[in-house]
């Protein structure tokens, strides 16, 4: 499930997209994917970066519960051999809607954030965890591939870091992608993550609106990525329905 609302500060509105899935640590399904793109886009009033005005100053995207996003609800591929290409195009659309937003987007990292959850951040502005919070792409050791989050993840982190993250299924802390540049502020109280993450979007919000959309606009030109994005979506895609795939995912039923 996905919600939305609205606030008002000093003037203007800041829009809040919630996942809010708690019992399944907010995992994904390919239509949550979808209604968070179509909220994003009804946020930010059909805007785009070469437009100067958004329906809202910024656009905070948090998780309810104990966890900002597992990822994708694997147990779906298990009856639906189509829910996983599914669920990594549906993801790769979101991304890029939230790169195409007018409106500065805030990512509010709290408990985890993985797999799908973490190539969210991608996607953002500006992304706010907390230390002890758990962040990665642990999806190999299930024979599928994030290289759907490479472009994105590569603008943030470099390549270098981009090939480590991706390659090694373990989880680091929210520490650690504070000091890579996977995440922009780290602070220690993950009940305060999502207030923060607040907090700067209504700092965003108080800019000038034509200064933020030119900025944002002239940002995703200078780091253009959608052509590379397609080709990671491909890639990923590729390996949906391979026999490792489905032999691991397989497995992790059964534990």
């Amino acid at each position: 499930m996905i919600t939305i609302s609205t606030r008002e500060h000093a003037g203007t509105r800041i829009g809040r997209i919630t996942i809010d899935r708690p019992d399944k640590k907010n995992a994904f399904t390919p239509t949550m994917l979808a209604e968070v793109r179509e909220h994003l886009r009804t946020l930010d009033g059909g805007a785009t970066v070469g437009d100067s005005s958004p329906a809202v100053g910024a656009i905070v995207l948090d998780g309810a519960g104990a966890a900002f996003c597992s990822g994708f609800d694997l147990s779906l591929c298990r009856d639906n051999s189509d829910a996983l290409g599914l669920l990594l195009d549906g993801l790769a659309q979101v991304i890029r809607t939230m790169r195409e937003c007018a409106a500065p987007i805030v990512i509010a990292a709290h408990g985890a954030a993985i797999a799908g959850g973490c190539a969210l951040l991608g996607g953002a502005d500006v992304v706010i965890t907390h230390h002890e919070a758990k962040i990665g792409y642990p999806v190999v050791r299930l024979g599928i591939s994030p290289a759907v989050s490479g472009p994105w993840l590569a603008q943030g982190v470099g390549f270098g870091r981009a090939r480590e993250l991706l390659l090694n299924p373990t989880l680091i802390t929210g520490w650690d992608a504070y000091r890579l540049g996977l995440a922009h502020e780290c602070i220690e109280d993950a009940g305060k993550v999502r207030d923060r993450a607040m907090a700067v979007a209504e700092h965003l919000a108080s800019k000038p609106r034509c200064g933020i959309v030119a900025t944002k606009r002239w940002l995703n030109e200078l780091t253009p990525a959608h052509d590379a994005a397609e080709l990671a979506l491909h890639t990923s895609l590729t390996l949906v329905g391979s026999p490792e795939e489905r032999q691991r995912l397989a497995a992790l039923w059964k534990s």
